[in-house]
């Protein structure tokens, strides 16, 4: 299609520049592609780059991809989706490989093997980190300088999506807030999750689910939107710093968290769901505002950055206890896609945590979604370049509607309707809301009559293995159904 004057031509379309969009754009770039990078934000400022876990890969000697799928399923509470589970166990290991082989620089024991870390969830020691919790700052960073400085990759920095062009049911690329068009054979979003909606979050404020909120514009279907997955250690009561997360790994390395009575409660490597939900528990049940993670007997210099963080805001957790309670993090849910990473829209794909494989299930196995990132972004960059050009003469997008910001009673209803624990009534509320997002994620909870991973009903606070491998989808229409995926 001849692009016009407002118009940019490329082979491949990425919405997003953290870690999933960088990689989809890299790889797309080293077939050849030309790539149209879309990021609202400067490069290296995006979600990734505040990501603090590492990348879940089975390379140690006493590992093997089926334990890490054994693990990925356990974590997903009976949810998982095997197929999409067993393409991240074997592919995680060469994706490692391949980014050592751009100059990520992975921390290593002496003798040269990556040091291993071992997280919630995890029967293994398999979360390769870069700069201990700083993985998402090196690893972003340096992608971002490989994609800034890559010939075929045109990087548009404070850019916005505000519509998907997808006239007879193709997607033919997007439309920017400017009202410039970006025209490609395949788009890939990778725009992040939706967390911020919550009131209390660890991500940054754009991570609002606006990849969803596109795609479900022109007819692509979302799953999975009720499992959102609540992080158990993020910081409480330190101002410009509420929600900031103290990484899982820090548990892994010996760290415990203790009741208002000074007691242990809870085992902390035992899944996030659990441990967040233990968390409540005492604080409900103590009238407390927090517990305490005791860091105290953690080498400081093995978590620098987490370290650093919290002497700036007057907290030194090498002498007291840090308060903690846990914060909306991660969307298991998002725009469903198949093993290649395509949307029920034609030429539209998803990757990262804005995508739906089913991979995580109803709980996400930590430090899996780095690794989803990049290997699905792989995949979503060869599937691009098989799709085909776009058609002579069709029409140019019309302008694109303002994208409205959720507003805080939205952010207030969520977390307290569809927090760590929901029921019907305060569901149907939501309903209601002014955000379709928000009411898309009621709906979801709403069919799923049962407690499971991070979707904890109170009124039905059971399992039900009827639902099993179940999956909540909604269409175009809106209308929620239960499906199960190969």
């Amino acid at each position: 299609m001849p692009a016009a004057a407002s118009s940019i031509a490329a082979d491949v379309t990425v919405v997003g520049a953290g870690a999933a969009g960088l990689y989809t754009a890299l790889c797309a770039a080293r077939s050849g592609a030309r790539v149209a990078l879309v990021s609202a934000t400067p490069l290296a400022a995006t979600a990734s780059y505040w990501a603090q876990g590492g990348l879940a890969a089975a390379l140690a000697p006493d590992d093997s991809p089926e334990q890490h799928l054994r693990d990925t399923e356990q974590a997903g509470r009976g949810a998982v989706r095997p197929s999409a589970a067993r393409v991240l166990v074997d592919e995680a290991p060469g994706i490692v490989r391949d980014l050592q082989d751009l100059g990520v620089r992975f921390d290593v024991e002496e003798g040269g093997r990556l040091s291993l870390g071992l997280e919630g969830g995890h029967t293994r020691r398999r979360v390769a980190h870069a700069g201990g919790s700083a993985t998402g700052r090196r690893i972003v960073r340096e992608l971002s300088a490989l994609a800034a400085e890559h010939p075929r990759i045109i990087v548009l920095e404070r850019a916005r999506a505000a519509a998907l062009h997808a006239p007879e049911g193709r997607c033919l690329g997007v439309v920017l807030e400017d009202g410039r068009a970006v025209l490609a054979r395949g788009t890939v979003l990778a725009t992040g999750g939706a967390a911020a909606l919550w009131a209390r979050t660890t991500n940054p404020p754009g991570s609002l689910g606006i990849g969803l909120v596109l795609a479900h514009a022109v007819g692509a279907r979302l799953a999975d939107l009720e499992f959102l997955q609540f992080h158990p250690t993020a910081v409480v009561g330190v101002p410009r710093r509420e929600g900031f997360l103290v990484t899982e790994a820090i548990r892994g390395e010996g760290a415990t968290l203790h009741g208002p009575d000074g007691e242990r409660f809870v085992d902390e490597l035992a899944p996030r769901d659990e441990v967040a939900r233990a968390i409540v528990a005492v604080m409900e049940e103590t009238g407390a505002r927090f517990v305490g993670l005791d860091m105290r007997a953690v080498d400081p210099a093995r978590f620098p950055n987490v370290v650093e963080a919290l002497r700036e805001n007057g907290l030194d957790p090498t002498r007291e206890l840090i308060p903690v309670s846990p914060a909306a993090h991660y969307m298991m849910g998002g725009v469903v896609t198949d093993l290649r990473a395509r949307s029920t829209v034609p030429g539209l794909l998803a990757v990262g945590e804005t995508a739906c494989t089913g991979l995580h299930g109803a709980n996400r196995l930590a430090s899996n979604s780095l690794s989803e990132c990049f290997v699905f972004g792989a995949r979503a960059a060869a599937t691009a370049l098989e799709e085909p050009q776009p058609p002579s003469g069709a029409p140019q997008p019309p302008p694109a509607p303002a994208l409205v910001a959720p507003s805080q009673g939205t952010r207030d209803a969520l977390w307290r309707h569809a927090g760590l624990l929901r029921d019907a009534e305060g569901l149907r509320r939501l309903l209601d809301d002014e955000n379709e997002l928000a009411r898309l994620i009621a709906t979801c909870a709403l069919r799923r009559e049962e407690s499971r991973g991070a979707h904890a009903r109170t009124d039905f606070p059971g399992l039900d293995p009827a639902l099993d491998g179940r999956h909540a989808v909604v269409d175009a229409t809106g209308e929620p159904h239960l499906e199960i995926w190969a």
